[in-house]
């Protein structure tokens, strides 16, 4: 088979979980079978940095088709109005041709897939902007009536896509996410998280989360459920909010100047990719009180890095994190102050989840994801 993959995502500077799992994926998809590969992309902008990044990829036996000669945003903000056809632009030679990101556009020659990771802007349109929530609105229902086949990566992201986008069960498959065990793993050297420590100024034990900062992932009432660790614990660790600025994120400053905890938690800000899995490694835990992920890669990747993982009951999560972690209400301060007192006070308890979720997170890795999508894109023909 001829497949192509949308390879713009490949070109954000500040990596977070899609592009991650875009890359991973190519990395892995190339050794897969024989299919022959290749990677569609708009060079008219930044074209000298985008030709470096993808020679890495041609370097690992990728074919480069590159448009020179309009803009990708352009493009997505004309396709309406003027559908010029995609294979148009990159030809009619792929059976299959892959999108990332929640879109297809017209003219697609072969099959068009697409990704569709979750339905968050649905189920709960107040954690986005208005202008978000119609964009992603038009995009999703346009990629959903436009594609020949959509893939999420869990069932549960799959029931909701059924439940809100009104899809037939067999026009979308699942493929869960993969853990680099390369990267996330728990044999890091007490000298190289102590280093990554000093690089954002972390001195002592902390509780780590990492993530965007955004209202879904539920941050206001993780700094609450803090202020009660604090007052009911003696020698409380510090708290690390580790992540880039997401849209409203002065609520969660202004939380913590309301409370006055500002000595007691330190925001590093997006976090150089190679420090991702010594600070993770070297957290006492991981918290990660999200309200709706769609798959949620943070928490298997710090059980990887040996590091005990408490997180929400809701939406992806139990699937994800299944018996390796403790489970708790995202919306009970109560119940998230005292999973985080509990492992902290009891040693013994966080050694056992930390063996469990080692084990764990060895059922995920990006090479069964890209058997998987290969299994996917066989038997659409």
């Amino acid at each position: 088979m001829k497949i192509a993959f949308d390879a713009q995502l490949l070109f954000e500077k500040q990596k977070t979980g899609i592009g991650w799992t875009v890359e991973h994926l190519l990395k892995h998809m190339i050794v897969e079978d024989d299919n022959e590969y290749s990677l569609n992309y708009f060079s008219l902008h930044h074209r000298k940095e985008k030709n470096q990044i993808i020679s890495k990829y041609k370097n690992m036996g990728y074919q480069a088709n590159a448009c020179g000669w309009l803009h990708n945003v352009v493009y997505r903000r004309i396709w309406d109005k003027l559908p010029i056809p995609y294979s148009l632009i990159f030809g009619k030679q792929n059976q299959i041709t892959q999108f990332f990101n929640y879109d297809v556009p017209p003219g697609v020659s072969g099959k068009a897939v697409t990704f569709i990771y979750d339905m968050v802007y649905k189920a709960f349109p107040e954690t986005i902007s208005k202008e978000t929530y119609n964009m992603l609105d038009h995009n999703l229902s346009r990629a959903c009536d436009k594609a020949d086949h959509i893939i999420t990566i869990s069932e549960f992201s799959k029931k909701e896509i059924i439940k809100y986008m009104h899809i037939p069960e067999s026009k979308i498959s699942v493929m869960p996410c993969g853990v680099d065990h390369c990267v996330f793993r728990s044999n890091y050297s007490v000298e190289e998280v102590l280093k990554a420590k000093r690089k954002y100024g972390i001195q002592q034990d902390y509780i780590l989360y990492l993530g965007t900062l955004e209202p879904r992932k539920n941050i206001e009432t993780l700094i609450e459920a803090y202020a009660k660790l604090i007052n009911e614990s003696n020698n409380c660790p510090k708290l690390v909010i580790a992540g880039k600025k997401g849209w409203l994120y002065d609520r969660i400053f202004e939380k913590v100047h309301n409370l006055q905890l500002q000595d007691h938690i330190i925001f590093t800000g997006y976090v150089d990719t190679e420090d991702v899995p010594l600070l993770l490694k070297g957290a006492m835990i991981f918290v990660f009180p999200s309200i709706y992920e769609g798959f949620g890669l943070p928490p298997l990747e710090a059980m990887a890095c040996g590091t005990p993982v408490i997180t929400s009951n809701t939406a992806s999560l139990p699937e994800v994190v299944g018996d390796a972690g403790i489970l708790v209400n995202p919306y009970s301060v109560d119940e998230i102050c005292d999973a985080m007192k509990k492992a902290i006070n009891d040693e013994e308890l966080r050694n056992k989840i930390r063996e469990i979720g080692i084990l764990h997170s060895k059922n995920f890795s990006w090479k069964v994801s890209a058997t998987k999508l290969a299994k996917i894109y066989s038997n659409l023909l």
